[in-house]
């Protein structure tokens, strides 16, 4: 029988082991320093691209997940309704299958995976959008790790 995971609406607490939220302040007004940046390798160049991740059908079977070693990587909403955010701890080298945990993220609220972080590939709830993400990457098999999982369903 394949494991059911519920998806829950995401908070700074919850998400904080694996990265942090990216929200902007109601009005007016500037928030520096919103998440960590990191670059763990001198010669990685900053990437910061356009993304249109495909919009799941629900329930949605995960089979695999992937890491990025030695950078954060932020997603940032540009014209996104809600997606969904996957994510794991380490155990053996891998992700850790029974420490997963998936989130709703609303429009407007932006992610920041920590380096070294096991996460599922974007996938967008409700209708198509495009999402800003920001990583750095030498072109090396490093830049992003994959890795096969139990074969999980996640429901919202």
């Amino acid at each position: 029988m394949m494991i059911e995971i519920a998806a829950r609406p995401i908070d700074a607490a919850a998400f904080a082991p694996f990265g942090q939220i990216v929200d902007c302040p109601d009005g007016q007004g500037r928030v520096n320093f919103a998440a960590t940046v990191e670059n763990r390798r001198p010669a990685a160049r900053t990437n910061l691209a356009c993304v249109r991740p495909p919009v799941t059908d629900l329930p949605v079977t995960v089979d695999r997940m992937e890491r990025h070693p030695f950078s954060t990587q932020a997603f940032l909403p540009l014209d996104v309704s809600r997606y969904l955010v996957i994510v794991a701890p380490t155990k053996d080298g891998g992700p850790d299958a029974a420490g997963i945990i998936a989130f709703t993220v609303p429009a407007g609220i932006g992610i920041s995976y920590l380096p070294d972080v096991w996460h599922c590939g974007m996938l967008l709830l409700d209708r198509p959008g495009t999402l800003a993400m920001l990583v750095h990457e030498d072109g090396s098999p490093d830049d992003c790790i994959y890795h096969p999982v139990p074969p999980f369903v996640v429901v919202v």
